[in-house]
């Protein structure tokens, strides 16, 4: 499995953008996606996991009511809607499938300024 990532940016605290990943496997999607984060100084940590079916999904306590995870399975893509972003929530994003092996995205940067 491959992982594309893309979105984020520069938002003003209280905004809104996302993040979007695209999988490139020859499978059909069949595993548990989601997305990552790791802050200056800190540790990596679920943002928000999709179950396989888009069924289960589990937020991080902070993000929850601000952050939408999301998945196409047509287009083997996740999406991230984050609205009322905080300070707090700047970070590098990571996607994650847990495939076989479990794939990490590059990462992509989100900034928040306050």
């Amino acid at each position: 499995v491959q992982l594309v990532e893309s979105g984020g940016g520069l938002v003003q605290a209280g905004g809104s953008l996302n993040v979007s990943c695209v999988a490139f496997d020859d499978g059909s999607m069949v595993y548990d996606m989601g997305w990552y984060r790791q802050g200056p100084g800190k540790g990596r940590e679920a943002v928000a996991i999709s179950g396989w079916d888009g069924e289960r999904i589990i937020y991080l306590d902070s993000v929850k009511g601000r952050v939408t995870i999301s998945r196409d399975f047509t287009k083997k893509t996740v999406h991230q809607q984050m609205n009322s972003q905080k300070p707090e929530d700047a970070a590098n994003y990571y996607c994650y499938a847990d495939a076989a092996p479990s794939t990490w995205g590059q990462g992509i940067q989100v900034t928040v300024s306050s």
